[in-house]
């Protein structure tokens, strides 16, 4: 019986990509490929890692090409015109393509997004949406498996892009025993819990601007719609166009972000109850205001202060 291949899967050095997420996934994938070697009984490699640094890249077809992230802004695509002709080309002959946070900028180039589904970090998903707007960007989803794209969206999100490959090219058992071997989670699927709101405050609009600095005042905790167009002094339809043109989002939209935003804040650096942070945060019922939560972050309160409260070092 002839031995099949090892899948090939290459990093793409572009400048200024991480060295530690490069390193690390050469890394992960020599623990899969050990792993994969014990429960298949194989002496040959079942994957080979390969970094490439030149444009045009060699000439070969890989199973996977993975972007990695980047600490000093998102690579220049216009730099790289070589490397992405070859990644556009190698998927059209099967290649699966990834890409980590700010490398999804560098795949997008490419044109293979355009249509379909993916991710980055969620301070950076309006700047991706601005620049390929046919791309469906989903900032909540820390991973997004399109089948043969995958993008997965923070710096450090690279293990969890790492075993989602490994799992799909030498099963769930392997990519489990890797978890485990290197006491590491299973891939997250779930950017919400991390992600803070950032509202837009540069569309230039004074009325809009001054409701929305209102809106972090005390007196405008719970605050309602009616009352936000009675304070902009603008008639009711005006408002609310004027508000989403501005934002993104409507008014109710917003004054639920700043109030789970607070929430998060009381949940993380206090030990009140949670009927007090939900009336601290302009809920009277704290079971709408669990359920809002909830749907914002993807967490429980309780959950989200076991994960994320901040505690004293002495």
């Amino acid at each position: 019986m002839t031995t099949p291949e090892p899948h090939e899967i290459v990093l793409v050095a572009y400048p200024g990509a991480q060295q530690a997420a490069l390193h690390g996934m050469e890394d992960l994938f020599a623990v899969a490929d050990e792993q994969a070697r014990t429960h298949l009984d194989r002496n040959g490699p079942l994957l080979r890692v390969t970094t490439i640094t030149e444009d045009p890249p060699p000439a070969t077809t890989p199973s996977v090409i993975i972007v990695p992230p980047t600490l000093t802004g998102s690579p220049a695509p216009e730099t790289m015109t070589g490397l992405l002709a070859w990644m556009r080309t190698c998927h059209e002959r099967g290649t699966i393509l990834a890409a980590v946070c700010a490398g999804t900028f560098l795949l997008a180039a490419t044109g293979v997004l355009d249509g379909r589904a993916a991710t980055t970090h969620w301070r950076s998903a309006e700047r991706l949406r601005a620049l390929h707007p046919t791309i469906r960007v989903d900032p909540d989803r820390l991973l997004v498996d399109d089948g043969d794209i995958l993008t997965v969206a923070g710096v450090m999100s690279w293990p969890d892009l790492g075993l989602r490959l490994i799992e799909k090219l030498l099963g769930p058992m392997v990519m489990a025993e890797t978890a485990r071997d290197l006491l590491i989670d299973p891939p997250r699927r779930d950017q919400r819990h991390y992600r803070q709101f950032a509202p837009v405050l540069t569309h230039g609009d004074r009325a809009i601007l001054t409701i929305q600095h209102w809106l972090r005042t005390d007196a405008a905790r719970e605050a309602r719609v009616a009352e936000m167009v009675r304070v902009s002094g603008l008639e009711e339809r005006t408002f609310l166009r004027r508000f989403r043109k501005a934002t993104g989002i409507s008014p109710r939209e917003y004054a639920q972000h700043l109030r789970v935003e607070r929430a998060r804040d009381l949940l993380e650096t206090t030990v009140l109850p949670l009927e007090r942070i939900a009336w601290e945060a302009g809920y009277q019922d704290t079971g709408a205001f669990k359920k809002l939560f909830f749907r914002l972050t993807g967490l429980s309160p309780a959950e989200y202060r076991e994960r994320f409260t901040v505690r004293p070092t002495f």
